[in-house]
């Protein structure tokens, strides 16, 4: 359903030249639910405005929906769904105006945009809203309406930029199942881009991930965990102690990464759970006592530790150049 090779896209920005993406080859399969992890910045914002021909690419080129992004944008944009970050519905419309609308523009008929709307509606639980104005719906009810406005004329690949941004727990949750049944129930093809990580993780089959404008890794969510060398461990201990706990889990066998950050002792071994009683000996031979203790499986966020040097929190905090708004 995608296929692009080399797809760059630079911007001048006050007198400078801004390299957004670098080149970067993405293939997606039919049927694939596919991540695209990065920090703001990062260039995914851009690849995807770039796949949805909302941005022409400054080199390379790709293959969106069976046709070429660059030879034929219409045909592009006339078998995806776009689900954008900030959504596009107008506050004063009501919400079946809005689908009936969206639809005409489409090339249905008033009829078949009619009925198209009814039956998303009643899919996305937005059944019985059609005469509500859209801003007095909740963030939950906005963002199922602009899926469904990205369904309307039926795709079978759809785009979504940060589909769950600034929703709480429990609409991001719904959110997802609508998501997760679009593929299973209905064969979409789901292209996301996202910087929550356990949303990644839920929801995708194959996750890319990129980095200043460059795919640094790829796999399923399991696969790219299997990447991080061993369990995570953190110690909590009194500050007069630090230095010599920390000794003391250098030296435990298969112990490595091993850092020290405002009292507390990080490191990886292995596994986790059986490395716990010897570091617990140990500690209680030199007489050190232990505030606390956690021990977790690789995330998604160590993936991203172990290939760029950073968590993807503090690449979000970072205040990097802001390219994807370009």
């Amino acid at each position: 359903m995608i296929k692009a090779r080399g797809l760059a896209r630079r911007f001048s920005a006050r007198g400078r030249t801004v390299e957004a993406v670098k080149g970067v080859d993405i293939d997606v399969a039919e049927g694939e639910l596919v991540g695209f992890l990065g920090p703001n910045g990062a260039g995914k914002t851009t690849t995807l405005r770039m796949l949805t021909t909302l941005l022409r690419p400054t080199a390379g080129e790709a293959t969106v929906g069976g046709c070429d992004l660059l030879a034929d944008p219409l045909g592009v944009r006339q078998r995806i769904g776009y689900v954008a970050q900030g959504g596009g519905t107008a506050p004063e419309c009501k919400v079946g105006e809005e689908m009936e609308l969206q639809g005409r523009l489409y090339g249905l008929s008033k009829a078949e945009a009619h009925r198209r709307g009814a039956e998303l509606a009643e899919q996305l639980d937005l059944a019985g809203l059609g005469q509500r104005l859209t801003k007095t719906l909740s963030g939950g009810q906005r963002r199922r309406l602009d899926i469904a406005l990205g369904l309307i004329h039926d795709p079978k690949l759809v785009f979504f930029d940060e589909p769950t941004t600034g929703l709480d727990p429990q609409s991001r949750a719904n959110l997802w199942e609508h998501i997760r049944r679009l593929r299973a129930e209905h064969g979409v093809t789901l292209f996301l881009t996202t910087h929550y990580l356990d949303e990644a993780d839920a929801l995708c089959d194959r996750i890319l991930v990129i980095d200043s404008g460059r795919i640094v890794a790829e796999g399923s969510p399991d696969a790219l965990k299997a990447r991080v060398s061993g369990d995570g461990v953190e110690i909590g201990l009194e500050p007069d102690s630090v230095t010599a706990a920390a000794e003391v889990v250098t030296a435990l066998d298969g112990a490595h990464d091993v850092s020290v950050v405002d009292g507390t002792v990080r490191f990886r071994v292995p596994r986790g759970d059986t490395a716990m009683p010897e570091l617990l000996r140990a500690l209680d031979a030199k007489d050190i006592p232990m505030l606390s203790m956690q021990v977790h499986r690789p995330t998604l966020d160590d993936v991203f530790l172990t290939l760029t040097g950073r968590t993807l929190r503090d690449a979000e905090e970072g205040g990097e150049v802001a390219t994807d708004a370009a």
